[in-house]
Protein backbone atom coordinates (compact mmCIF):
# COMPACT_ATOMS: atom_id res chain seq x y z
CA UNK A 1 0.00 0.00 0.00
CA UNK A 2 2.97 2.30 0.33
CA UNK A 3 4.77 3.49 -3.09
CA UNK A 4 7.26 5.54 -3.90
CA UNK A 5 7.94 7.63 -7.22
CA UNK A 6 11.26 8.02 -9.03
CA UNK A 7 13.15 11.16 -9.21
CA UNK A 8 16.48 12.80 -9.63
CA UNK A 9 17.66 16.50 -7.68
CA UNK A 10 20.90 18.24 -8.44
CA UNK A 11 23.69 17.88 -6.41
CA UNK A 12 23.99 21.67 -5.54
CA UNK A 13 20.52 22.21 -4.54
CA UNK A 14 20.59 18.87 -2.27
CA UNK A 15 23.62 20.40 -0.72
CA UNK A 16 21.99 23.27 0.18
CA UNK A 17 19.01 21.70 1.88
CA UNK A 18 20.68 18.40 3.67
CA UNK A 19 20.34 21.39 6.71
CA UNK A 20 17.57 21.09 8.48
CA UNK A 21 14.97 23.64 9.21
CA UNK A 22 15.50 26.30 11.94
CA UNK A 23 12.34 27.00 14.64
CA UNK A 24 12.11 30.60 14.67
CA UNK A 25 12.52 30.36 18.37
CA UNK A 26 16.10 28.94 17.88
CA UNK A 27 16.62 31.59 15.39
CA UNK A 28 18.92 33.84 17.28
CA UNK A 29 21.48 31.04 17.85
CA UNK A 30 21.52 29.09 14.83
CA UNK A 31 23.50 28.98 12.10
CA UNK A 32 22.96 31.49 9.22
CA UNK A 33 20.28 29.61 7.00
CA UNK A 34 21.36 29.55 2.91
CA UNK A 35 19.30 31.59 0.31
CA UNK A 36 17.42 28.50 -0.87
CA UNK A 37 15.56 28.06 2.62
CA UNK A 38 15.08 32.19 3.94
CA UNK A 39 11.56 31.33 2.41
CA UNK A 40 10.24 29.05 4.69
CA UNK A 41 12.64 28.59 6.94
CA UNK A 42 11.86 32.39 8.18
CA UNK A 43 8.18 31.44 8.25
CA UNK A 44 6.87 31.69 11.16
CA UNK A 45 5.56 28.30 12.67
CA UNK A 46 1.95 28.19 12.82
CA UNK A 47 0.40 28.88 16.23
CA UNK A 48 -3.74 28.35 17.27
CA UNK A 49 -5.69 31.48 16.01
CA UNK A 50 -3.40 32.52 12.58
CA UNK A 51 -4.33 32.13 9.37
CA UNK A 52 -2.55 28.45 9.38
CA UNK A 53 -4.79 26.51 12.13
CA UNK A 54 -7.46 28.97 12.96
CA UNK A 55 -10.70 26.74 12.26
CA UNK A 56 -14.61 27.44 12.57
CA UNK A 57 -15.66 24.16 13.53
CA UNK A 58 -15.02 20.99 15.46
CA UNK A 59 -11.49 21.15 13.93
CA UNK A 60 -9.83 24.18 15.47
CA UNK A 61 -6.54 23.71 16.58
CA UNK A 62 -5.83 23.68 20.14
CA UNK A 63 -2.80 25.76 22.14
CA UNK A 64 0.57 24.68 21.66
CA UNK A 65 0.44 21.84 23.91
CA UNK A 66 0.75 18.01 24.39
CA UNK A 67 -1.44 16.58 22.58
CA UNK A 68 -2.94 19.13 20.26
CA UNK A 69 -3.93 19.10 16.22
CA UNK A 70 -1.97 21.97 13.82
CA UNK A 71 -4.17 22.48 10.77
CA UNK A 72 -2.69 23.87 7.79
CA UNK A 73 -5.15 24.57 4.49
CA UNK A 74 -3.30 22.92 1.29
CA UNK A 75 -1.83 25.82 -1.49
CA UNK A 76 -1.71 25.42 -5.20
CA UNK A 77 1.74 23.96 -6.16
CA UNK A 78 3.68 24.96 -9.72
CA UNK A 79 4.39 22.42 -12.41
CA UNK A 80 8.93 22.77 -11.77
CA UNK A 81 8.63 20.98 -8.52
CA UNK A 82 10.41 17.86 -8.36
CA UNK A 83 8.87 14.55 -8.59
CA UNK A 84 8.65 13.13 -4.72
CA UNK A 85 10.88 10.08 -4.64
CA UNK A 86 11.78 7.76 -1.49
CA UNK A 87 15.64 9.04 -1.91
CA UNK A 88 15.46 12.21 -2.91
CA UNK A 89 16.70 15.35 -0.30
CA UNK A 90 14.89 18.52 0.45
CA UNK A 91 13.93 20.00 -2.80
CA UNK A 92 14.57 23.98 -3.31
CA UNK A 93 12.05 26.22 -3.26
CA UNK A 94 10.20 27.36 -6.31
CA UNK A 95 11.71 31.01 -7.60
CA UNK A 96 9.27 33.86 -7.94
CA UNK A 97 9.42 33.18 -11.41
CA UNK A 98 8.50 30.23 -11.36
CA UNK A 99 5.74 29.00 -14.09
CA UNK A 100 2.36 28.15 -12.44
CA UNK A 101 0.39 25.18 -13.30
CA UNK A 102 -2.42 25.73 -15.49
CA UNK A 103 -4.53 23.90 -13.60
CA UNK A 104 -3.13 24.61 -9.77
CA UNK A 105 -5.65 22.98 -8.30
CA UNK A 106 -4.78 19.74 -9.54
CA UNK A 107 -1.82 19.91 -7.45
CA UNK A 108 -1.65 21.03 -4.05
CA UNK A 109 0.45 20.68 -0.93
CA UNK A 110 3.20 22.84 1.24
CA UNK A 111 6.31 24.01 1.02
CA UNK A 112 8.70 22.50 3.69
CA UNK A 113 8.28 24.43 7.13
CA UNK A 114 9.04 24.40 10.90
CA UNK A 115 6.03 23.55 12.55
CA UNK A 116 5.03 22.58 16.29
CA UNK A 117 6.01 19.16 17.25
CA UNK A 118 3.67 16.13 15.76
CA UNK A 119 4.00 12.45 15.39
CA UNK A 120 1.02 11.54 13.12
CA UNK A 121 0.03 13.20 9.58
CA UNK A 122 -3.63 13.23 7.18
CA UNK A 123 -5.24 14.87 4.87
CA UNK A 124 -8.67 15.85 5.21
CA UNK A 125 -11.37 17.53 2.88
CA UNK A 126 -14.60 19.17 3.56
CA UNK A 127 -16.93 17.36 1.77
CA UNK A 128 -16.98 13.47 3.62
CA UNK A 129 -18.66 11.92 0.34
CA UNK A 130 -16.04 12.98 -2.00
CA UNK A 131 -12.55 10.50 -2.93
CA UNK A 132 -9.43 11.50 -3.51
CA UNK A 133 -8.39 10.42 -7.00
CA UNK A 134 -4.88 10.82 -6.41
CA UNK A 135 -1.59 10.70 -4.69
CA UNK A 136 -0.26 11.99 -1.32
CA UNK A 137 3.54 12.21 -0.28
CA UNK A 138 4.67 13.79 2.62
CA UNK A 139 8.27 13.80 4.37
CA UNK A 140 8.87 14.98 7.71
CA UNK A 141 11.85 16.39 9.69
CA UNK A 142 12.68 14.01 12.60
CA UNK A 143 13.09 15.83 16.10
CA UNK A 144 16.94 16.20 17.51
CA UNK A 145 18.84 14.89 14.22
CA UNK A 146 17.30 17.58 12.27
CA UNK A 147 16.91 14.79 9.05
CA UNK A 148 14.61 14.67 6.88
CA UNK A 149 12.93 11.39 5.91
CA UNK A 150 12.10 10.25 2.38
CA UNK A 151 9.06 10.72 0.42
CA UNK A 152 6.37 8.33 2.10
CA UNK A 153 3.12 7.20 0.40
CA UNK A 154 -0.52 8.23 2.38
CA UNK A 155 -2.96 5.98 1.87
CA UNK A 156 -5.91 8.22 0.12
CA UNK A 157 -8.89 5.46 0.42
CA UNK A 158 -10.01 5.65 3.63
CA UNK A 159 -13.96 6.52 3.04
CA UNK A 160 -14.91 2.51 3.98
CA UNK A 161 -14.04 3.71 7.26
CA UNK A 162 -16.77 5.20 8.63
CA UNK A 163 -20.00 5.44 10.35
CA UNK A 164 -23.51 4.06 8.52
CA UNK A 165 -25.27 6.43 6.04
CA UNK A 166 -27.89 7.80 7.71
CA UNK A 167 -26.91 7.73 11.31
CA UNK A 168 -26.81 10.94 13.13
CA UNK A 169 -23.12 10.24 13.36
CA UNK A 170 -22.63 10.21 9.69
CA UNK A 171 -25.40 13.46 9.44
CA UNK A 172 -23.61 15.61 12.39
CA UNK A 173 -22.03 17.88 9.51
CA UNK A 174 -19.01 17.70 11.26
CA UNK A 175 -17.66 14.56 9.33
CA UNK A 176 -14.77 15.32 7.02
CA UNK A 177 -13.41 13.20 4.39
CA UNK A 178 -9.97 11.96 4.77
CA UNK A 179 -7.03 10.12 4.09
CA UNK A 180 -5.51 7.34 6.06
CA UNK A 181 -3.47 8.41 9.02
CA UNK A 182 0.28 7.95 9.06
CA UNK A 183 2.51 7.69 11.91
CA UNK A 184 6.03 9.61 10.89
CA UNK A 185 7.58 9.63 14.87
CA UNK A 186 8.29 12.82 16.73
CA UNK A 187 8.74 15.79 14.11
CA UNK A 188 9.45 19.08 13.96
CA UNK A 189 8.81 20.06 9.92
CA UNK A 190 6.77 18.86 6.90
CA UNK A 191 6.67 19.34 3.25
CA UNK A 192 3.55 17.17 1.38
CA UNK A 193 2.35 17.15 -2.38
CA UNK A 194 -0.79 16.02 -3.13
CA UNK A 195 -1.29 15.43 -6.90
CA UNK A 196 -4.66 14.34 -8.64
CA UNK A 197 -4.36 11.25 -10.70
CA UNK A 198 -7.08 9.03 -12.43
CA UNK A 199 -6.00 5.03 -13.09
CA UNK A 200 -4.77 4.61 -16.54
CA UNK A 201 -4.83 1.46 -18.72
CA UNK A 202 -2.52 -1.87 -17.16
CA UNK A 203 -3.18 -0.45 -13.72
CA UNK A 204 -0.89 2.63 -14.38
CA UNK A 205 -1.70 5.86 -12.68
CA UNK A 206 -1.94 9.21 -15.16
CA UNK A 207 -1.84 12.92 -14.14
CA UNK A 208 -5.34 14.74 -14.93
CA UNK A 209 -5.61 17.84 -16.41
CA UNK A 210 -8.59 19.21 -15.24
CA UNK A 211 -9.20 19.81 -11.60
CA UNK A 212 -10.13 17.30 -9.51
CA UNK A 213 -8.78 17.21 -5.88
CA UNK A 214 -11.39 17.66 -3.21
CA UNK A 215 -12.14 21.38 -1.86
CA UNK A 216 -10.72 22.77 1.41
CA UNK A 217 -8.22 20.01 1.62
CA UNK A 218 -6.09 20.45 4.95
CA UNK A 219 -2.81 18.74 6.57
CA UNK A 220 -3.45 17.48 10.12
CA UNK A 221 -0.58 17.33 12.12
CA UNK A 222 -1.39 15.12 15.43
CA UNK A 223 0.90 15.56 18.55
CA UNK A 224 -0.31 12.69 20.81
CA UNK A 225 0.56 14.09 24.08
CA UNK A 226 1.89 12.02 27.12
CA UNK A 227 -0.80 10.21 28.43
CA UNK A 228 -1.64 11.52 31.13
CA UNK A 229 -3.82 14.23 29.56
CA UNK A 230 -7.18 12.25 30.70
CA UNK A 231 -9.65 15.06 31.79
CA UNK A 232 -12.25 14.36 34.38
CA UNK A 233 -16.01 15.02 33.51
CA UNK A 234 -17.91 14.84 30.13
CA UNK A 235 -16.76 16.01 26.76
CA UNK A 236 -18.26 19.66 25.17
CA UNK A 237 -20.66 18.05 22.54
CA UNK A 238 -23.67 18.13 23.12
CA UNK A 239 -25.68 14.20 23.13
CA UNK A 240 -27.62 13.42 20.44
CA UNK A 241 -30.82 12.00 20.04
CA UNK A 242 -32.87 9.81 17.63
CA UNK A 243 -31.97 7.15 15.24
CA UNK A 244 -32.32 3.59 14.92
CA UNK A 245 -29.91 2.81 17.65
CA UNK A 246 -29.83 2.92 21.75
CA UNK A 247 -28.39 5.58 23.14
CA UNK A 248 -27.13 5.73 27.17
CA UNK A 249 -26.47 8.36 28.76
CA UNK A 250 -26.83 6.66 32.87
CA UNK A 251 -22.62 5.81 32.53
CA UNK A 252 -20.86 8.41 30.22
CA UNK A 253 -17.49 7.70 32.10
CA UNK A 254 -15.28 4.85 29.63
CA UNK A 255 -14.36 3.53 33.47
CA UNK A 256 -17.72 2.76 34.99
CA UNK A 257 -18.77 1.41 31.45
CA UNK A 258 -16.35 -1.76 32.44
CA UNK A 259 -17.19 -1.35 36.23
CA UNK A 260 -18.26 -4.90 35.83
CA UNK A 261 -14.65 -6.00 35.14
CA UNK A 262 -12.08 -3.85 36.71
CA UNK A 263 -11.70 -1.12 39.30
CA UNK A 264 -13.10 2.72 38.34
CA UNK A 265 -9.55 4.11 36.36
CA UNK A 266 -8.26 0.60 36.61
CA UNK A 267 -5.22 0.61 33.23
CA UNK A 268 -6.35 -2.76 32.55
CA UNK A 269 -8.71 -5.69 32.28
CA UNK A 270 -6.68 -8.86 33.60
CA UNK A 271 -6.87 -11.86 32.05
CA UNK A 272 -9.06 -15.15 33.20
CA UNK A 273 -9.09 -18.68 32.37
CA UNK A 274 -11.75 -20.35 30.59
CA UNK A 275 -13.48 -21.75 34.11
CA UNK A 276 -13.56 -18.34 35.51
CA UNK A 277 -14.69 -16.19 31.53
CA UNK A 278 -17.61 -18.77 31.78
CA UNK A 279 -18.87 -18.05 35.42
CA UNK A 280 -18.92 -14.14 34.03
CA UNK A 281 -20.44 -15.13 30.76
CA UNK A 282 -23.37 -16.70 33.22
CA UNK A 283 -23.48 -13.44 35.17
CA UNK A 284 -23.47 -11.73 31.33
CA UNK A 285 -26.41 -13.28 30.16
CA UNK A 286 -28.39 -13.70 33.34
CA UNK A 287 -31.63 -12.26 31.32
CA UNK A 288 -31.50 -15.45 28.73
CA UNK A 289 -34.24 -18.13 28.88
CA UNK A 290 -33.27 -20.99 30.98
CA UNK A 291 -32.77 -23.01 28.11
CA UNK A 292 -29.98 -21.13 26.60
CA UNK A 293 -28.49 -20.39 30.30
CA UNK A 294 -28.51 -24.64 29.79
CA UNK A 295 -26.89 -24.43 26.77
CA UNK A 296 -22.78 -24.75 26.88
CA UNK A 297 -21.08 -21.77 26.67
CA UNK A 298 -18.33 -21.93 24.30
CA UNK A 299 -16.35 -19.06 25.36
CA UNK A 300 -12.83 -17.94 25.00
CA UNK A 301 -10.98 -17.01 28.17
CA UNK A 302 -10.81 -13.66 28.21
CA UNK A 303 -7.90 -11.72 27.36
CA UNK A 304 -6.22 -9.34 28.96
CA UNK A 305 -6.94 -5.51 27.73
CA UNK A 306 -5.72 -2.48 28.21
CA UNK A 307 -8.52 0.32 28.77
CA UNK A 308 -8.90 3.57 27.45
CA UNK A 309 -7.33 5.18 30.53
CA UNK A 310 -4.46 2.20 30.12
CA UNK A 311 -3.74 4.25 26.38
CA UNK A 312 -4.45 7.70 27.60
CA UNK A 313 -7.82 8.55 26.36
CA UNK A 314 -9.00 11.90 26.75
CA UNK A 315 -12.03 11.26 27.32
CA UNK A 316 -12.95 15.39 26.50
CA UNK A 317 -12.43 14.83 22.99
CA UNK A 318 -15.21 11.96 22.37
CA UNK A 319 -19.03 12.61 22.55
CA UNK A 320 -20.63 12.61 26.09
CA UNK A 321 -23.09 9.12 25.50
CA UNK A 322 -22.18 6.10 24.30
CA UNK A 323 -24.36 4.15 21.65
CA UNK A 324 -25.25 0.32 21.16
CA UNK A 325 -26.72 -1.93 18.77
CA UNK A 326 -28.13 -5.04 20.08
CA UNK A 327 -26.03 -8.03 19.70
CA UNK A 328 -22.66 -8.59 18.24
CA UNK A 329 -23.44 -11.43 15.36
CA UNK A 330 -19.28 -10.75 13.45
CA UNK A 331 -16.23 -9.28 13.75
CA UNK A 332 -14.70 -7.26 10.92
CA UNK A 333 -11.20 -7.00 11.33
CA UNK A 334 -9.02 -4.09 9.93
CA UNK A 335 -5.56 -2.76 9.35
CA UNK A 336 -5.14 1.22 10.62
CA UNK A 337 -2.62 1.86 7.17
CA UNK A 338 -0.47 4.02 9.16
CA UNK A 339 2.31 2.12 8.57
CA UNK A 340 5.13 -0.02 10.51
CA UNK A 341 7.26 2.59 12.01
CA UNK A 342 6.64 2.20 15.01
CA UNK A 343 7.54 0.23 18.65
CA UNK A 344 5.34 -1.23 20.45
CA UNK A 345 6.54 1.10 22.96
CA UNK A 346 4.95 3.79 21.10
CA UNK A 347 1.26 1.95 20.28
CA UNK A 348 -0.73 3.74 23.14
CA UNK A 349 0.88 7.54 21.24
CA UNK A 350 0.02 5.53 18.04
CA UNK A 351 -3.75 5.12 19.79
CA UNK A 352 -3.80 8.73 20.93
CA UNK A 353 -3.17 9.92 17.67
CA UNK A 354 -5.49 8.06 15.87
CA UNK A 355 -8.35 9.12 18.18
CA UNK A 356 -7.67 12.32 18.26
CA UNK A 357 -7.26 12.36 14.42
CA UNK A 358 -10.82 10.37 14.23
CA UNK A 359 -12.70 12.90 16.70
CA UNK A 360 -10.91 16.57 16.06
CA UNK A 361 -9.86 16.29 12.02
CA UNK A 362 -12.68 13.73 10.65
CA UNK A 363 -15.74 14.76 13.16
CA UNK A 364 -16.51 11.33 14.84
CA UNK A 365 -18.17 11.11 18.03
CA UNK A 366 -15.23 8.71 19.02
CA UNK A 367 -12.40 6.13 17.86
CA UNK A 368 -14.18 3.70 15.00
CA UNK A 369 -12.73 0.95 16.33
CA UNK A 370 -13.73 -1.43 19.18
CA UNK A 371 -10.57 -3.35 19.67
CA UNK A 372 -6.95 -2.55 17.97
CA UNK A 373 -4.10 -4.41 18.31
CA UNK A 374 -0.40 -3.95 17.79
CA UNK A 375 2.47 -5.72 16.19
CA UNK A 376 3.39 -7.28 19.78
CA UNK A 377 -0.41 -8.64 20.16
CA UNK A 378 -1.17 -6.51 23.22
CA UNK A 379 -5.41 -5.76 22.97
CA UNK A 380 -7.18 -2.44 23.75
CA UNK A 381 -10.03 -1.10 24.28
CA UNK A 382 -11.28 1.05 21.48
CA UNK A 383 -14.86 2.68 21.45
CA UNK A 384 -16.04 3.98 24.64
CA UNK A 385 -19.04 2.38 25.93
CA UNK A 386 -17.63 -1.24 27.39
CA UNK A 387 -15.88 -3.88 26.04
CA UNK A 388 -18.59 -6.26 26.83
CA UNK A 389 -21.52 -4.06 25.38
CA UNK A 390 -22.60 -4.00 21.87
CA UNK A 391 -20.50 -0.54 21.01
CA UNK A 392 -21.83 0.86 17.70
CA UNK A 393 -18.33 1.89 16.09
CA UNK A 394 -17.63 3.41 12.73
CA UNK A 395 -15.32 0.78 11.12
CA UNK A 396 -17.24 -0.85 8.57
CA UNK A 397 -19.57 1.33 6.05
CA UNK A 398 -22.50 -0.29 5.76
CA UNK A 399 -21.93 -3.00 8.41
CA UNK A 400 -21.25 -1.25 11.89
CA UNK A 401 -24.77 -2.52 13.71
CA UNK A 402 -24.68 -5.88 15.18
CA UNK A 403 -20.59 -6.22 14.40
CA UNK A 404 -17.28 -5.56 15.77
CA UNK A 405 -14.20 -3.53 14.70
CA UNK A 406 -10.32 -4.75 15.21
CA UNK A 407 -7.76 -2.66 13.80
CA UNK A 408 -4.45 -3.93 13.65
CA UNK A 409 -1.81 -1.11 14.16
CA UNK A 410 0.44 -0.87 11.11
CA UNK A 411 -0.33 -1.36 6.79
CA UNK A 412 -0.19 -5.32 6.03
CA UNK A 413 -0.75 -5.14 2.04
CA UNK A 414 3.13 -6.30 1.50
CA UNK A 415 4.18 -7.06 4.61
CA UNK A 416 3.02 -10.19 6.98
CA UNK A 417 0.89 -9.67 10.43
CA UNK A 418 3.30 -10.94 13.33
CA UNK A 419 2.20 -13.87 14.51
CA UNK A 420 1.28 -12.57 18.38
CA UNK A 421 -1.21 -10.19 16.42
CA UNK A 422 -3.03 -12.71 15.09
CA UNK A 423 -3.14 -14.66 18.00
CA UNK A 424 -4.53 -11.72 19.62
CA UNK A 425 -7.45 -11.75 17.03
CA UNK A 426 -8.18 -15.17 17.49
CA UNK A 427 -8.28 -14.76 21.72
CA UNK A 428 -10.56 -11.19 22.04
CA UNK A 429 -12.69 -12.55 19.06
CA UNK A 430 -13.06 -16.37 20.78
CA UNK A 431 -13.79 -14.29 23.66
CA UNK A 432 -16.36 -11.52 23.08
CA UNK A 433 -18.31 -13.19 19.81
CA UNK A 434 -18.33 -16.22 22.71
CA UNK A 435 -20.57 -14.15 25.04
CA UNK A 436 -23.09 -13.51 22.22
CA UNK A 437 -22.60 -17.28 21.38
CA UNK A 438 -21.35 -16.83 17.77
CA UNK A 439 -19.14 -19.35 16.54
CA UNK A 440 -15.83 -18.09 14.77
CA UNK A 441 -15.78 -21.03 12.00
CA UNK A 442 -19.64 -19.85 11.28
CA UNK A 443 -21.27 -18.00 8.84
CA UNK A 444 -24.18 -15.18 9.68
CA UNK A 445 -26.42 -13.09 8.25
CA UNK A 446 -26.33 -8.92 8.85
CA UNK A 447 -28.18 -6.20 7.22
CA UNK A 448 -26.17 -3.65 4.96
CA UNK A 449 -26.89 -0.27 5.84
CA UNK A 450 -25.47 0.43 2.28
CA UNK A 451 -21.90 0.29 0.97
CA UNK A 452 -20.12 -0.34 -2.59
CA UNK A 453 -20.76 -3.98 -2.70
CA UNK A 454 -24.17 -4.01 -1.26
CA UNK A 455 -27.40 -1.92 -1.62
CA UNK A 456 -28.82 -0.82 1.32
CA UNK A 457 -31.44 -3.15 3.03
CA UNK A 458 -29.99 -6.36 1.87
CA UNK A 459 -29.19 -9.39 3.99
CA UNK A 460 -25.66 -10.38 3.48
CA UNK A 461 -24.30 -13.71 4.23
CA UNK A 462 -20.78 -13.01 5.67
CA UNK A 463 -17.96 -15.06 7.82
CA UNK A 464 -18.65 -14.81 11.66
CA UNK A 465 -14.73 -13.64 11.67
CA UNK A 466 -14.16 -11.42 8.00
CA UNK A 467 -11.79 -8.82 6.72
CA UNK A 468 -13.13 -5.53 5.82
CA UNK A 469 -12.98 -5.96 2.70
CA UNK A 470 -15.94 -8.60 2.69
CA UNK A 471 -18.11 -5.79 3.24
CA UNK A 472 -16.63 -2.97 1.01
CA UNK A 473 -14.73 -2.80 -1.57
CA UNK A 474 -11.28 -1.87 -0.27
CA UNK A 475 -8.06 -3.07 0.08
CA UNK A 476 -8.06 -3.12 4.26
CA UNK A 477 -7.09 -5.19 6.18
CA UNK A 478 -4.54 -5.91 3.62
CA UNK A 479 -3.53 -8.45 1.44
CA UNK A 480 -1.02 -10.09 3.87
CA UNK A 481 -3.66 -9.66 7.04
CA UNK A 482 -6.50 -10.93 5.27
CA UNK A 483 -4.69 -14.24 4.66
CA UNK A 484 -4.16 -15.34 7.78
CA UNK A 485 -8.06 -14.91 8.88
CA UNK A 486 -8.32 -18.46 8.36
CA UNK A 487 -6.05 -19.34 10.94
CA UNK A 488 -7.70 -16.61 13.12
CA UNK A 489 -11.15 -18.32 12.94
CA UNK A 490 -9.22 -21.83 13.44
CA UNK A 491 -7.61 -20.53 16.60
CA UNK A 492 -10.16 -18.49 17.91
CA UNK A 493 -12.86 -21.87 17.52
CA UNK A 494 -10.16 -23.79 19.80
CA UNK A 495 -9.89 -21.08 22.43
CA UNK A 496 -13.90 -21.23 23.07
CA UNK A 497 -13.38 -25.41 23.19
CA UNK A 498 -15.10 -25.90 19.57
Amino acid sequence: MRGFLASSIGVTCAAALALPLTPPALAATARPVPTTEVATAARPAPHAGTPDTIMTDRRAAEPSAAGSTQSLPLEPLTRNRATPSASATPSATPSASATPSATPSAEQGLSRRAVRRFSLVGVIWDDPHAELHGRVHVRTRAVGTGTWSGWQDVETHNADHAADLDTPESTSGRVRGATAPLWVGDSDGVELRVRSELQGTGGRSIAVAAPSLPSGLRLELVDPGEGDEALPGGPVDSPRTGGLNTETSAATDASAANADLALLGATEITALSRAATEREFYTLRAGESVERQRAKPYVGPRPRIVTRRGWGANEGLRERKFVYTKKVKAAFVHHTASGNKYRCSQSPSLIRSIYRYHVKSMGWRDVGYNFLIDKCGKIYEGRAGGVTRPVLGAHTLGFNSNSMGIAVLGSYGAKKPSSAAVKSIARVTAWKLGLYRMNPRGKTYLKSAGSNLYRKGKKVRLNVISGHRDGFRTSCPGRKLYGKLGSARTKAARYQGR
